[in-house]
C-alpha cells in the first residue's frame, strides 16, 4: 500500500449532490404573457396622426418594414390603428386617388387592445377570431407596445422548444 493511501472517513461517504433540475422546475409552468413578448421584442411602435396622408403612412410602413401603424392625437392618445389591409380595401374604392386621403378616414377606429398582463393565449384567440394581425398594448391608460401574431407565434414556437428540451434533459437525466 502505498504511504499517502489513507482509509475512508465518515465525512468521505457525505457527498454533496447537485441538481440542476427537479420535478418541479420541469414542470412548473409560468403563463406566458404579452409582457414577456415585449421584453423580448421591445416598445417601440410607430405612430403617425390622424391628418397625415396614406402617402406618408405607406412611406413609414415601406421604411419600417411594418404591417400597421399606431394612429395618436397630439396629446399621444391613441385613435386608431392603420394596417396595411385598410389601405389595400381604399385602394380597391378609390383607385387612383387613394394616396393623397387622409389616415383617419381610412384607419380603423374600434381598436382591440390588449394589457401586459394579459395571456398570450387569449391575445392569439382574440386575433383569431378577429381576423386581425396587430393589437397595441395598453398600460394605465398608455400606450405600451404593440404586439403582432408573429410576435406571439414565435414566442410560442421558441417556448415549445425550451420544453422539449427540458423533456430530454428530463429523460436523458
Amino acid at each position: 500500500m502505498p504511504s499517502s493511501y489513507q482509509a475512508p472517513s465518515q465525512k468521505d461517504k457525505k457527498q454533496v449532490s447537485t441538481h440542476s433540475q427537479t420535478p418541479e422546475t420541469n414542470i412548473k409552468k409560468e403563463a406566458a404573457t404579452v409582457r414577456k413578448v415585449l421584453d423580448q421584442k421591445g416598445s417601440d411602435v410607430f405612430a403617425l396622426r390622424p391628418q397625415n396622408t396614406l402617402h406618408e403612412a405607406v412611406e413609414l410602413l415601406r421604411d419600417k418594414r411594418i404591417g400597421a401603424l399606431i394612429v395618436k392625437d397630439a396629446e399621444g392618445n391613441l385613435q386608431g390603428i392603420l394596417s396595411e389591409r385598410d389601405i389595400v380595401r381604399k385602394l380597391a374604392d378609390t383607385p387612383g386617388q387613394t394616396l393623397a386621403q387622409r389616415v383617419e378616414d381610412v384607419m380603423t377606429v374600434n381598436v382591440e387592445v390588449c394589457a401586459p398582463d394579459d395571456p398570450l393565449i387569449s391575445v392569439l384567440r382574440r386575433m383569431t377570431e378577429g381576423r386581425f394581425r396587430h393589437m397595441p398594448v395598453v398600460e394605465d391608460g398608455s400606450l405600451a407596445g404593440m404586439v403582432t401574431i408573429g410576435d406571439v407565434v414565435n414566442y410560442r414556437l421558441t417556448e415549445l422548444e425550451y420544453e422539449a428540451l427540458q423533456l430530454k434533459q428530463l429523460i436523458v437525466g
